[in-house]
């Protein structure tokens, strides 16, 4: 587990725009990823993978939902790392119970399992969706493994029984 020592300053908020494709979607994930390591943050490897995956899932849902390009902005205030998604759409998320038959739905649950905080707001291109993410992993350990697995629970009726 390597943590980076603190920045002396805070470095400036990196943004960019993402196209509104689904292989748009791993670039843009690399270039968060690029810009936190870069700053030299000083957050667990835990935080970062967890800024990996819920970075991915806001903006999979801001593309496929919206069918338009995003913003996705990146800022460190000292304490945490937030990820900021704004896209053209007006509905804001909120996170549910996980449907086991849906093929979709759990980002947002990944999300408010994962984050330290999350929010969606009204935005005047639509809505901005975000999360923060702190020093360490919001949840780590059997909590952490366990939102990772409800999360990717196969759907009831594929899973087939065993004899042992």
């Amino acid at each position: 587990m390597s943590v980076a020592t603190r920045p002396a300053t805070a470095p400036a908020p990196f943004g960019f725009r993402v196209l509104p494709s689904a292989e748009a979607v791993p670039d843009a994930r690399r270039r968060v990823i690029r810009a936190v390591r870069g700053w030299g943050l000083p957050l667990e490897e835990d935080a970062l993978r967890d800024v990996e995956l819920l970075s991915s899932e806001l903006i999979t849902n801001a593309v496929s939902h919206t069918h338009a390009p995003c913003v996705v902005s990146v800022s460190w205030d000292g304490d945490r790392l937030r990820v900021e998604v704004t896209d053209v759409g007006h509905e804001l998320p909120a996170a549910g119970g996980i449907d086991l038959d849906a093929t979709d739905g759990r980002g947002l649950f990944l999300v408010a399992a994962l984050a330290t905080n999350w929010g969606a707001e009204p935005d005047p291109a639509g809505k901005r969706i975000w999360f923060e993410v702190g020093t360490t992993a919001a949840v780590s350990g059997d909590e952490r493994l366990a939102a990772l697995v409800r999360a990717a629970a196969p759907k009831a009726r594929d899973v087939v029984p065993t004899n042992a």
